[in-house]
């Protein structure tokens, strides 16, 4: 038992190792975002950060947390040469998400609401504002157009999960289960194959060449495995 509690204590030890590595690398990446848009204030800085930091870390989030962000701001990184408005991209993947109810209709309504607000109080520029906004609206229903190379990096990179290993996706649909912890076994099978079926009636899941010749076929597998246990 001695040895169990030990086991458990490490655990959790590591798991707040991780947690303050992703809040530090996070912290550096939006102090550089917000510098880029000409915002140097240490306590303007820390004070939004903190507002992220609340949002993302509220106990009813499993999956939608700052990992997630971790992750989206990372893949955007590896796309970032196919865009001149990697800034507008960025800003959106921070809060594209920032409010987020599994009950709600209109989370990303109101997530554009919440950046355009915050971005108007710093005093950005209104045209990126308005790309920030459409960019977050454009994740409710996953569709970009053809020449919208800023919101295919954005939708690209926050499914991304999709294609991940196989352990790792299943960790994934564990924790979006839990987000709908709500939903009967049976209407939740049936509203989640319905997701995951409509994604993979897609051409293409991943619109920008790299995610498609990198994650295509492993998400395809991932989705059609997941249906199958549903």
């Amino acid at each position: 038992m001695i040895f169990l509690n030990g086991d458990k204590n490490m655990e959790n030890s590591l798991e707040n190792v991780v947690e303050n590595v992703v809040e530090k690398y996070l912290f550096d990446k939006w102090c550089n975002l917000l510098l880029l848009l000409g915002i140097e204030s240490v306590k303007t800085t820390e004070k939004t950060f903190a507002r992220l930091v609340e949002a993302y870390s509220h106990p009813s989030r499993h999956y939608h947390t700052l990992e997630h962000i971790f992750h989206v701001i990372n893949t955007i990184q590896t796309l970032q040469n196919l865009t001149n408005q990697l800034t507008s991209v960025e800003f959106a993947a921070w809060f594209h998400d920032i409010v987020y109810d599994p009950k709600a209709q209109d989370n990303e309504e109101k997530s554009a609401v919440y950046a355009a607000d915050l971005m108007q109080s710093l005093e950005i520029d209104a045209r990126v504002i308005t790309n920030v906004t459409r960019l977050i609206l454009n994740t409710k229903f996953h569709q970009a157009d053809t020449d919208d190379i800023e919101s295919q990096i954005l939708l690209d990179a926050d499914i991304a999960i999709l294609g991940s290993p196989k352990q790792k996706y299943l960790t994934y649909a564990e924790d979006i289960r839990q987000e709908y912890s709500w939903i009967p076994d049976q209407d939740y099978r049936l509203g989640r194959r319905q997701v995951l079926e409509k994604f993979l009636q897609r051409k293409r899941i991943y619109y920008t060449d790299l995610m498609f010749e990198e994650l295509e076929e492993s998400a395809r597998i991932n989705l059609a495995a997941e249906i199958q246990s549903l």
